[in-house]
């Protein structure tokens, strides 16, 4: 077991749990969803809810609807249905405490999904977010060494928006400090909303004239907001997002979005089953097949966790996408510039 101060990349397949190791069946696992907004997470659903029961066991759900308050009243309810473990997509990290509370006194473990839970009792699994940020940056500091660039972020209470832009200053604090690139507006973004991602992207064009030269946005869905705030303008330059969201995959193809870095949500969400259904089994979070002790989080608690690879998406590898099956090919190739990759 590697003790790690940062994050550490597990493989994309996390070989050792997508294989399904033999699992006690007849659990069930309570899965607390802080929305469906994304586009994604009914395709993490999708895959954790087959997960879980091709283990035989039962899932049972519930959505926040954007509401911390919410949530919790959820999470009471997935434990009085009899959840044998829980999976949580945090709607606010800093608010869920009382949810892990109420497990805990229960003896049922917790996953922390995606968004960071900072708290030694939760496993952690989610993608590699910092090394997301630097994809993003990567991509938009190649499209655009220099020039006036916007930062979109993600919403102020979920960690993944603060990992996000910590990859992303990494790669380009030597541009910033040179003056090669001026940062000339940065916001975080409520609810990771595409509408309140415009609305800051239109903000940050009316205090600068315009001038403007790249977007970096944390995800698709804002990314999406941003481009409709440029459309509006008659601008088109170079933007980032993530998630692998359908919408901006053709927006890659099409020249509108430049990179969308790609979270397979199929294994994510299969992994977090596989994981809870061991952890409801009484297996430690350390003995976890491809888990590693981290300590990265903002008060440094050490977890237990596993990362996956993400995968940066452009026009000239986006025949990855498409051949992984997450994409069909005419849906993201509609209207696509010449010589992008499977089109």
């Amino acid at each position: 077991m590697k003790v790690l101060a940062g994050i550490v990349l597990a493989t994309t397949a996390a070989a050792g749990l997508m294989a399904a190791p033999a699992f006690a069946a007849d659990k069930t696992i309570g899965v607390s969803w802080s929305n469906f907004q994304e586009e994604r997470w009914k395709t993490d659903e999708a895959a954790m809810k087959a997960a879980i029961e091709a283990n035989g066991d039962t899932y049972i759900s519930a959505d926040a609807q954007s509401s911390a308050a919410k949530q919790l009243t959820d999470v009471e309810n997935l434990i009085a249905q009899g959840a044998d473990a829980l999976i949580i997509l945090a709607v606010d990290s800093g608010a869920v405490g009382p949810a892990v509370d109420a497990a805990a006194a229960e003896g049922i473990p917790v996953i922390g999904y995606d968004r960071l839970i900072e708290d030694e009792r939760a496993f952690y699994i989610t993608f590699d977010n910092i090394e997301v940020g630097r994809m993003q940056a990567r991509a938009i500091l190649e499209a655009q060494p220099t020039g006036n660039y916007a930062f979109i972020k993600g919403d102020k209470g979920d960690p993944n928006a603060d990992f996000l832009f910590e990859g992303i200053m990494e790669v380009l604090k030597d541009s910033i400090d040179s003056g090669d690139i001026v940062n000339v507006g940065e916001s975080y973004t409520d609810g990771w909303k595409p509408d309140n991602a415009q609305k800051n992207m239109e903000q940050i064009l009316t205090a600068n004239d315009n001038n403007v030269d790249a977007v970096v946005s944390e995800n698709d869905g804002m990314a999406g907001g941003v481009v409709a705030a440029l459309a509006a303008q008659g601008m088109v330059v170079p933007v980032s997002g993530q998630d692998g969201d359908h919408a901006a995959l053709n927006r890659v193809a099409r020249g509108t979005q430049t990179v969308s870095v790609w979270k397979d949500a199929r294994e994510l969400g299969k992994a977090a089953g596989n994981v809870a259904a061991m952890l409801a089994d009484g297996t430690a979070g350390a003995d976890i097949p491809d888990a590693v002790q981290w300590s990265g989080g903002a008060k440094g608690v050490e977890m237990s966790a596993i990362f996956l690879a993400p995968v940066p998406i452009k026009a000239d590898n986006l025949d990855v996408v498409i051949d992984a099956g997450w994409i069909e090919k005419d849906k993201v190739c509609e209207g696509a510039m010449e010589g992008v990759a499977g089109c």
